[in-house]
């Protein structure tokens, strides 16, 4: 049976141009190319103003990393997020009806003031709460050995 050599270190990218890979010959060479094409159709002071931005983008784009990835990923990223849809949980979605909803909210809050609110006598609410409290499955705290629970078949 015929042994394959497995290719190891598959992320390193190989060095082609000297000490640089094909992607940082690009972005130089683009960031290069990009600045003397402005030499040569703009005045200097518009040179040196338009070349400055490009060549660190360059530079950057070729050489910088963020969280060990490349700073193009995280461009990406960032232009998808600013440019993308966002899905707003907290936020009204129409300003303006929120307003209007606010006007008339506070027209039924008003109506609602003025209904009688009817009074709770202290025997009614420990009839209520003994009531949740005895249908309550999960907070009961008593139990007795004639339960079937989990742990019967150990008691017979």
């Amino acid at each position: 049976m015929a042994q394959y050599q497995v290719p190891q270190f598959i992320e390193v990218e190989d060095k082609i141009f000297g000490p640089l890979t094909l992607k940082q010959f690009v972005y130089l060479a683009g960031g290069g190319g990009l600045c003397l094409l402005f030499f040569t159709l703009l005045p200097l002071y518009l040179t040196v103003i338009l070349a400055i931005p490009v060549l660190t983008l360059s530079a950057g784009l070729a050489f910088y990393t963020v969280n060990g990835r490349p700073l193009i990923f995280a461009m990406e990223h960032a232009f998808g997020y600013l440019f993308g849809t966002k899905l707003y949980l907290w936020m009204q979605r129409d300003q303006v009806s929120r307003d209007k909803g606010l006007v008339a909210s506070n027209s039924k809050l008003e109506a609602r003031s003025s209904l009688p609110v009817p009074k709770l006598s202290e025997s009614k609410l420990k009839d209520l709460s003994w009531s949740l409290n005895i249908k309550d499955p999960y907070h009961q705290t008593t139990s007795t050995i004639n339960d079937k629970g989990p742990d019967s078949y150990l008691l017979s």
